[in-house]
């Protein structure tokens, strides 16, 4: 049974005691930003990847940046991404000096509608940012189609899209540029960190230059700096936590899908008719189950929905709030009514508990709570 007087947060993560003493044992080293552990845990991704080379970060913002400069985005491009997502999606378009051009989002995947890309893509555009939004991939035949039609680069937002996949291959696998996060709340973390997938040797390159300094090395007294770069490299204490999160990744999305479905049992057939409120899309066979969003229905105010919860001790989170609604976005033109679609269901969104140490009785509790709040 599940315990109705603890806290449960909206997400918390797993971690063994064998990754504990790695992190330990990396302290005790001496050797703490990167080093060999940071190599052994790219390796493991490229391997994950089907191959493809892998570089990792501190954040899986950068990597968004770090992309989009290889691919040469600049000032007086554009790139077309969703209103939909946490701000860095978008601000990173605007750190390399482009515009960032917005397309509403499908009501029910949450995803970027590429029926609305096409309708602004302009001369000017450059590359295109989709988000898989919690792990439901983007339709990626579709998009591919659009970017190869009009010769766009994509950098791929998997931010929580690890262990997704598209007609049985995995998200990172195939595609141009993705980028996977791992921060604390992802599906495997590192505490903070992220991940690029590149294309060839190359982009490699280039990502290792920007992500310190800029820096080429030859020899042992050889430097040189030709690029603008920044601070971005992972340490080896991160890239200990995630080796040792990778070898749970499989165990961890597979509960995460197991508690998303003993979820709509519980809700019900009927739920969504008699509360208007709207639940995720049951898509277990290429979500990777990152999290479990429901959309409130306009008559309930999310802060005192919230509260209520809360009351109950039970923590809820929402993601997100559209972009363009921030107040640095409004001021560079974006208005209410732009993007309706992305602006009801940021107004109206909460994130449900789900982590895989949650018991199928936790899941019946939150169900519950939410019940009678809305029914």
């Amino acid at each position: 049974m599940s315990d109705t007087t603890a806290f449960l947060p909206f997400t918390k993560p797993t971690i063994d005691e064998d990754t504990i003493a790695a992190v330990a044992n990396v302290l005790r080293s001496g050797w703490l930003t990167s080093g060999p552990n940071v190599q052994a845990l790219e390796a493991q991704l490229s391997e994950y990847f089907g191959g493809r080379p892998v570089r990792t970060f501190n954040s899986g913002t950068c990597t968004m940046e770090i992309a989009l400069r290889i691919a040469g985005i600049g000032t007086g491009d554009e790139v077309i991404t969703t209103p939909n997502s946490w701000v860095a999606t978008a601000n990173v378009i605007i750190e390399t000096g482009a515009t960032p051009v917005f397309a509403d989002i499908d009501p029910k995947t949450h995803n970027i509608d590429l029926d609305k890309v096409e309708a602004v893509i302009t001369s000017r555009t450059k590359a295109i940012i989709p988000v898989h939004m919690c792990g439901l991939p983007c339709d990626m035949d579709r998009l591919y189609a659009i970017a190869d039609k009009y010769k766009l680069r994509v950098i791929e937002d998997a931010a929580q899209a690890i262990g997704s996949t598209w007609k049985g291959k995995r998200i990172g696998s195939f595609g141009d540029f993705v980028s996977f996060s791992f921060q604390v709340n992802k599906n495997i973390m590192t505490g903070e960190g992220g991940c690029l997938v590149l294309n060839n040797a190359e982009e490699v390159r280039l990502a290792e230059k920007y992500r310190l300094q800029g820096v080429t090395r030859s020899g042992l007294d050889g430097i040189d700096v030709d690029v603008l770069g920044g601070k971005y490299n992972m340490t080896d204490i991160a890239a200990a936590i995630g080796l040792g999160q990778m070898k749970h990744l499989a165990e961890f999305n597979a509960k995460r899908a197991s508690l998303a479905k003993h979820y709509f049992d519980c809700f019900g057939n009927d739920f969504e008719a008699s509360s208007g409120a709207e639940l995720p899309v049951a898509d277990f066979e290429h979500s990777n189950w990152h999290m479990f969003h429901l959309v409130l229905p306009e008559r309930i105010h999310r802060a005192d929905f919230m509260q209520t919860m809360l009351d109950q001790k039970i923590g809820l989170g929402y993601h997100y709030r559209a972009i363009h609604l921030f107040t640095y976005y409004r001021e560079r033109g974006f208005t209410d009514g732009m993007f309706p679609i992305a602006e009801r269901i940021g107004k109206q969104i909460v994130t449900l508990p789900l982590f895989p140490s949650m018991t199928n009785s936790d899941v019946e509790r939150v169900v519950s709570a939410v019940k009678s709040c809305l029914l």
